[in-house]
């Protein structure tokens, strides 16, 4: 059995998003601006009120899929389609927004820590114009597997025959994994995905460390084995198929040609991009 190694490894940038929102963003940075099938990462966590106070008032998305995992606190979204919920610690949102979705999410609390993160999936050209869907996923509902040495959540994809809630339009998986100190973590893995491991605690080891706020982007064959040593770690990792499409941003709009984005800003201005 082979077994990926690193290819890259990226610091989260800081900077601000939605109305003063203070976050880390991780994919969709000048440094690294995708990962095909996905778009964007960022992370968001802090316990003072003025890093998130202001939140995500209402705006636009076409073309992609957003899946919001939250670790702490509490968001409230809401949508052009009447879709409302409530974002609590452990729960997910996962928003198709095909051909066109206008959402806010706000914070719930005024105080306290809000923790978590917000991923972008790609949607391949036949499914941009889908209709938009919105799911909120609870905690409950994500499945939570015991290891010699850890525990994973399956957000999304499989692990040991377990599937996770997350239906997502593009061949992907997403986990959410916790390491105690000197254990060891193994995961089999789609030659050819494009994979990576972000690290929001503590610190992990393959063929060298891989520290907290770092993303390790892993070769795309073998399967995935990493250790701990003297410090505990929890981390999160998402492969997917590659689509290998042209991709256009336009801001909130992600399609496949510099018109097609053009034309998404014409149909919000237009009113005419939620129908």
């Amino acid at each position: 059995m082979s077994v990926r190694k690193i290819k890259n490894t990226f610091q989260g940038i800081d900077t601000t998003d939605g109305a003063g929102v203070h976050l880390k963003r991780i994919i969709g940075s000048s440094q690294l601006d995708m990962l095909d099938p996905f778009l964007l990462l960022d992370e968001f966590g802090s316990d003072h009120p003025n890093d998130y106070i202001g939140g995500f008032p209402s705006h636009p998305h076409r073309g992609f899929e957003t899946i919001t995992y939250m670790l702490n606190g509490k968001f409230r979204h809401k949508d052009s389609n009447g879709n409302e919920g409530i974002l609590t610690e452990g729960s997910v949102q996962w928003m198709t927004a095909g051909r066109g979705v206008i959402h806010s999410e706000m914070p719930e609390q005024t105080e306290g820590l809000v923790r978590g993160f917000q991923l972008w999936l790609n949607l391949p050209k036949a499914l941009k114009m889908i209709q938009p869907t919105y799911r909120d996923i609870d905690h409950s509902k994500i499945p939570k597997e015991d290891f010699p040495g850890g525990t994973i959540k399956i957000i999304a994809g499989k692990y040991n025959d377990i599937e996770g809630p997350g239906r997502p339009h593009t061949m992907m998986l997403y986990h959410d994994v916790n390491l105690e100190k000197y254990a060891n973590f193994n995961l089999p893995l789609m030659d050819g995905w494009n994979v990576f491991i972000y690290v929001y605690e503590g610190n992990i080891v393959m063929e060298k460390n891989v520290s907290k706020n770092n993303l390790a982007i892993l070769d795309n064959f073998g399967d995935l084995e990493l250790t701990t040593e003297k410090d505990s770690a929890k981390f999160i990792i998402a492969g997917g198929k590659p689509l290998n499409e042209p991709v256009v941003r336009g801001g909130p709009f992600v399609m496949n040609t510099k018109t097609e984005v053009m034309q998404a800003f014409s149909d919000y201005q237009n009113g005419e991009l939620v129908k």
